[in-house]
């Protein structure tokens, strides 16, 4: 079997299908489920942090850079979604485009990124979660409310219960899974509104002079960290073949999702440092904190609570987007054949998403991912450089495959957003960079001597 042999785009389409698979996800659903995988840790937390630390009032700038990322990239994943509708994303774009090896690769790598990120968010939902207990007088001994063996602590209980019971949700299948996600964003979506809408009134301008106190230096770098509060959006291109006419569907839920959320951070990145000084929102709360401060005690509690929904949605949807992945690269028998079996009553790869589930639960609740969470920007960025090149590639393999969606210009946007990825990806420090070239290398390994011998024919 060639190294860089590509999948034929066409059997993959016409073979993509799970038998009695439902098809019950609209362009509503899916745009939801992005806002839901977008909407979480980083428009609860970040914003603060990054403002205090790196940007100053001007986060609009970071957030604009990367919303400008972002969007480049979801344009080639929307012109793929439109002419190859089937799951996997974007494992399944680059093995129709640059081949088997890169395919494999770009899996690989995200299987990696979308178990240690509900690990790592799991952690933060803990810990808003304990916050909240806390108010209710109810206070978790040390043992069971974090990793952190040097403050007594054994296991995250918490973040182990959320990961578990999504885990759960999920094998319920397609259907059941985006109306609970569906009902959580919206009541996340009515928070954050309601938090602009009267933060607004507590805003003094003041508190944006300087705008730059860090200067431009710090704009960049706040952009390299804000850029992943709007990953997310690849993951609607795994719902594919759940989805109503994907070729429309899915565009519109990957660019409309990318757009809302845009519009929501840059909305409470201005009230918050509106609000308050940026010098003062280095806090794990920062939303909540701002609030308090304001004299609104209630509110606060309410945003918190709806903090916790948002990071319940963004976990779930990185899940979702695994058990995707996983599934086809189980297909192509690039991993075991067992990651694809499909529950008759659902059709839902079940042992699949518990297998993943579990691995995350215990990194969620015994393992201190400071370092590894880090890994999954890095490999997020270069898994999107490689959708890029192939988008471009695929154009000139496959010129007959109708693409209801185009980018305009083509080549100049791949040749954007390949810059861009690779410069947030030099951003990134040199143990980064040790440990992602290590991980692949372990990839090419497996790849080499078991998945290349292992995959069929497509």
């Amino acid at each position: 079997m060639k190294l860089f042999e590509r999948i034929d785009v066409h059997k993959l389409i016409s073979l993509s299908g799970r038998k009695n698979t439902p098809r019950t996800l609209g362009a509503l659903d899916l745009t939801l489920l992005g806002i839901g995988s977008i909407i979480g840790t980083g428009i609860f937390v970040l914003t603060g942090i990054v403002a205090a630390t790196q940007t100053g009032p001007g986060i609009f700038l970071s957030l604009l850079i990367g919303i400008i990322v972002c969007g480049l990239i979801a344009l080639c994943f929307a012109e793929f979604s439109s002419a190859v509708p089937v799951p996997g994303g974007s494992y399944s774009y680059i093995s129709v485009s640059l081949g088997k090896y890169f395919a494999f690769i770009s899996g690989w790598g995200s299987i990696l990124a979308y178990i240690l990120a509900p690990a790592a968010i799991s952690g933060g939902w803990s810990a808003y979660s304990q916050g909240i207990l806390k108010d209710m007088g109810v206070t978790l001994p040390s043992s069971l409310s974090s990793h952190n063996f040097t403050q007594g602590g054994k296991i995250d209980i918490l973040a182990v219960f959320i990961v578990l019971l999504i885990t759960f949700v999920l094998s319920l299948g397609a259907k059941e899974s985006t109306m609970i996600n569906k009902i959580i964003v919206y009541i996340k979506l009515a928070a954050i509104i309601l938090f602009i809408a009267v933060g607004v009134g507590h805003v003094d301008t003041a508190n944006f002079t300087p705008v730059m106190p860090y200067g431009v230096d710090g704009i960049f770098a706040g952009a390299s960290v804000l850029f992943f509060v709007y990953l997310g959006f690849d993951s609607v291109a795994t719902t594919a073949e759940y989805a109503k006419n994907p070729q429309r569907t899915v565009p519109i839920g990957i660019l409309a999702s990318l757009a809302i959320c845009a519009i929501l951070y840059i909305g409470v990145s201005f009230v918050l440092t509106g609000m308050v000084s940026y010098k003062d929102l280095n806090v794990a709360h920062p939303v909540a904190y701002a609030l308090t401060e304001a004299g609104m005690g209630t509110l606060a509690s309410i945003i918190s609570a709806a903090a916790v929904i948002g990071m319940t949605t963004v976990i779930f949807m990185m899940m979702f987007a695994n058990s995707q992945i996983v599934y086809s690269m189980s297909v192509d028998r690039l991993i075991p054949k067992r990651f694809s079996s499909i529950n008759p009553k659902n059709s839902t790869p079940t042992f699949n998403i518990w297998v993943n589930g579990l691995i995350s639960a215990v990194i969620a609740g015994f393992v201190d991912l400071q370092y590894l969470a880090s890994l999954i920007n890095i490999v997020l960025l270069f898994t999107f450089l490689l959708v890029a090149i192939g988008l471009y590639v695929f154009r000139k393999t496959n010129p007959e495959i109708e693409r209801p969606f185009k980018v305009p210009y083509a080549g100049f946007f791949v040749i954007l957003t390949v810059v861009s990825c690779l410069f947030l990806m030099i951003q990134m420090s040199f143990s980064i960079w040790a440990g992602f070239i290590i991980y692949m290398l372990v990839g090419t390994l497996v790849y080499t001597f078991y998945s290349s011998k292992q995959s069929k024919e497509v």
